[in-house]
C-alpha cells in the first residue's frame, strides 16, 4: 500500500492494543474515529477475507461520518463501498459492514452474523445489552485475532455502564483480565492530537468556552460529569443502600409500567418517617397480562401486605377486540391496580424531590438488586426538545423511571400507627 498514514502516539497505542475489549475514550478531538478507521484498514489488508463490523447508533450518523470519511481516506485501488448493502469491500476479499442499532431490538439483525472485529463508534450511545449481545457475534473458524474495539466521549445513555466496565475497575492504559477476557482503557486527550490543533488552532478555545459540565467531559475527558443527565440528583453512593429485612409493619406498595415489550414492577416499603425503599424489581419482556400478573403474585412474599399497586391510566383503556381493559385483566388474574396520575413533568419533578439529598438525606433509597432501575436513573437523558421532561428514547430506559413516577404521583404514605397504638404513644412514635 503506497499511501502512508500519520498517527498520534495515542492512536498507535489503540492499534497496538491486544486486549479482547479496547476502549479509546475521553476528550473530544482526540482523533478516536480516525484511529478506528485506520486500524480497520490495516486489519482488513493484513488478514485477507476478514470481516469487520463498524457501528453507530443510527444510520444517518454512520453516513455523515464514518462511511464518508472511509471513502475519502481509503485507497481507491484497494477499497469500494456498496451503498445498497452498506458494505465496504477490499481487493483481498476483506469486508467491513457499516451497521447501526437504533433500538435494542435491532441487535437481532446480527444474530446469524460472524465477525473478526466489532467496532463501536461513540460507545456511550449504546446500551449495555446491545454491547453484550453483539459480543456473541465475535466468532469464526479462521485464526485471525478477535477483538471489540470502541471509541467514545463521556456522556450519553450508556455513560454509566461504560464507566463501570472500563473506567472504574482499572487504571488507564493498564490491561486487566476479567471473567470472559481482558480489557484496556486508553484515554484520549485533545492535546495529544497535534494534527487537529495545528489545522484548527481555535478548536481548543471553543472547547474552553463550553459549560462547566461539557468542558470537563469534552476537553478533559472527565467521566464523573456529563451534560444531559435528567436525574443529576441520583448518585449510586448515596441512593443505593445495603439490603436489610423490611419490618413487617412498614407500608408496602407495588408500582408498575406494563406493555408486551416490558413489565417493570417495583416493590417499595415506606418507613414510619416516610422514606421509601425500593427493595424488589421485576423487569421482563414478552409477558401477556395473565403471565405478568402471575409473575407479580409469585414475587410477592407470603403474608406481604400490599396497600396499592400503582399503574398508568392507559391500562384502563378498553381494547376494541375484547371490550376489556388491561386493568380488568390484571384484576381477574389476582392483581388489582390503582390508577396513577400520568402527568409527566409534574411527576418527574416530584420524583426529583424524592431523590434530592437534602439535609436529612434522600427520601428514596434503592436496594442493589434493582439493577435496571439503577441503570436507568443514572443514564436517562433530558428531552432535547423539552428539558423539563425525560427523553422517551432509548425506550428501554424509560420503563423503570415511569414506574417510579407512578408511585410518587400516587402520594403514598406510611402507616400512622401500629395495631393497638393509640393517643399519645402513636403521636410520640409517628409525629401525630
Amino acid at each position: 500500500m503506497a499511501q502512508v498514514y500519520t498517527l498520534t502516539r495515542r492512536q498507535q497505542a489503540f492499534m497496538d492494543a491486544g486486549a479482547d475489549e479496547v476502549l479509546f475514550g475521553g476528550a473530544a478531538g482526540g482523533g478516536k474515529s480516525y484511529g478506528q478507521l485506520i486500524d480497520a484498514l490495516y486489519y482488513a489488508l493484513r488478514y485477507p477475507g476478514s470481516k469487520q463490523l463498524i457501528l453507530r447508533r443510527t444510520f444517518p450518523e454512520l453516513e455523515k461520518s464514518l462511511i464518508r470519511v472511509a471513502e475519502e481516506l481509503y485507497p481507491a485501488a484497494a477499497y469500494r463501498y456498496n451503498a445498497a448493502r452498506h458494505m465496504g469491500k477490499f481487493c483481498n476479499g476483506s469486508l467491513i459492514d457499516f451497521g447501526y442499532c437504533d433500538s435494542e431490538r435491532d441487535v437481532t439483525r446480527y444474530q446469524s452474523a460472524e465477525y473478526d472485529v466489532i467496532r463501536f463508534d461513540e460507545l456511550t450511545h449504546f446500551t449495555e445489552r446491545m454491547y453484550t449481545y453483539l459480543l456473541s457475534r465475535l466468532r469464526g473458524a479462521n485464526p485471525y485475532p478477535k477483538q471489540v474495539k470502541s471509541a467514545t466521549n463521556p456522556g450519553g445513555v450508556g455513560h454509566a455502564w461504560v464507566k463501570a466496565r472500563f473506567i472504574t475497575p482499572m487504571p488507564p492504559g493498564e490491561e486487566r483480565r476479567f471473567a470472559g477476557g481482558s480489557r484496556i482503557y486508553l484515554p484520549a486527550r485533545v492535546k495529544d492530537n497535534r494534527f487537529l490543533l495545528d489545522a484548527d488552532p481555535g478548536y481548543l478555545r471553543r472547547l474552553q468556552n463550553l459549560s462547566e459540565r461539557d468542558r470537563q467531559a469534552l476537553l478533559y475527558g472527565d467521566w464523573d460529569l456529563f451534560e444531559g443527565q435528567y436525574f443529576d440528583e441520583f448518585k449510586r453512593g448515596v441512593h443505593v443502600v445495603a439490603p436489610f429485612a423490611i419490618p413487617e409493619d412498614w407500608t408496602r406498595y407495588r408500582t408498575l409500567d406494563y406493555g408486551l415489550d416490558c413489565l417493570a414492577c417495583y416493590f417499595i416499603a415506606l418507613s414510619p418517617e416516610g422514606k421509601g425503599y425500593v427493595y424488589r424489581e421485576i423487569f421482563e419482556s414478552d409477558l401477556i397480562i395473565s403471565r405478568a400478573a402471575e409473575r407479580i403474585r409469585t414475587a410477592t412474599g407470603a403474608g406481604e401486605r400490599i396497600r396499592a399497586t400503582f399503574a398508568p391510566p392507559d391500562l384502563w383503556n378498553r381494547r376494541q377486540d375484547t371490550g376489556r381493559s388491561a386493568a380488568e385483566g390484571f384484576a381477574a388474574a389476582g392483581v388489582g391496580l390503582t390508577k396513577a396520575d400520568n402527568r409527566r413533568v409534574m411527576g418527574w419533578y416530584e420524583l426529583k424531590e424524592w431523590l434530592h439529598p437534602g439535609e436529612a438525606g434522600p427520601r428514596l433509597l434503592i436496594f442493589p438488586g434493582c439493577v435496571k432501575l439503577i441503570e436507568s436513573l443514572s443514564s436517562i437523558l433530558a428531552d432535547p426538545d423539552n428539558p423539563e421532561d425525560c427523553a422517551r428514547q432509548p425506550h428501554e430506559l424509560t420503563h423503570a423511571p415511569d414506574a417510579l413516577r407512578y408511585f410518587v404521583a400516587g402520594r403514598p404514605h406510611p402507616a400512622r400507627s401500629r395495631p393497638g397504638e393509640r393517643g399519645l404513644a402513636a403521636f410520640l412514635r409517628y409525629g401525630g
